[in-house]
């Protein structure tokens, strides 16, 4: 069994995350990816982020009736700060040895992990998968200046190691002593939790930028008001 694990605040979950989720669970052929909001970002003010339980009722609705994707409440189950090494550790013991994980992030999150707890030992535990957006104008990503992959190795060399080697069949830097670091393309839909908040707050719409229920849900709840 093959299993991602993509974490995040999902404050609220949108399809911004639905989508690009999706096409790494296709793509690396994953029979499994838990969604995981985080009890206490240790990165974020808690400030406008609303309850931990609110946030996983909404990722459970958002993915009502999709098989590949499992809502967890692992991190709500621990106090304090929401590490992610601390949710390695958890899933490492629900799971064998021999099943494949992989940590999903977002561009912007992979680019501050040298600011993680416990960093160095995230990166010798699990492979992780990098998802941008494309290069723009249709370019060769293996040799535009602002593509992923030249984003990725300059942040590897400058805050990782400089002993990582991309090896361009596999669309990943490989090192001697940690995992990989996988990159993948997704589709970039031009959507993020804190505009949805912004246009609740001023009294407009959010269909069509997160699932039906959630906006229900935030409705209902009067969430981000």
């Amino acid at each position: 069994m093959r299993i991602g694990l993509f974490g995040g605040t999902f404050n609220p979950v949108h399809f911004g995350h639905l989508r690009t989720v999706l096409e790494v669970t296709e793509h690396f052929r994953l029979d499994r990816v838990y969604l995981i909001p985080s009890a206490m970002p240790p990165h974020k003010s808690s400030e406008g982020i609303a309850s931990p339980r609110d946030r996983l009722e909404m990722v459970h609705l958002a993915t009502e009736g999709v098989p590949e994707f499992a809502p967890s409440d692992i991190e709500l189950q621990r106090t304090g700060p929401s590490y992610t090494i601390d949710t390695l550790g958890a899933f490492s013991d629900m799971f064998p040895e021999a099943a494949p994980c992989f940590l999903i992030l977002g561009l912007d999150a992979f680019l501050e992990i040298h600011t993680w707890k416990s960093h160095l030992e995230i990166l010798r535990r699990v492979p992780l998968i990098v998802m941008g957006r494309p290069a723009e104008g249709g370019n060769d990503a293996s040799t535009t200046e602002n593509s992923v992959s030249c984003v990725v190795f300059r942040y590897l060399s400058a805050f990782l190691s400089p002993d990582y080697t991309y090896v361009s069949e596999q669309s990943a830097y490989r090192h001697p002593e940690f995992q990989p670091v996988y990159l993948m393309e997704v589709t970039h839909l031009d959507i993020s939790s804190s505009a949805i908040r912004h246009r609740i707050q001023n009294g407009q719409s959010i269909r069509f930028l997160t699932p039906d229920a959630v906006l229900t849900y935030i409705s209902h709840k009067g969430l981000y008001r």
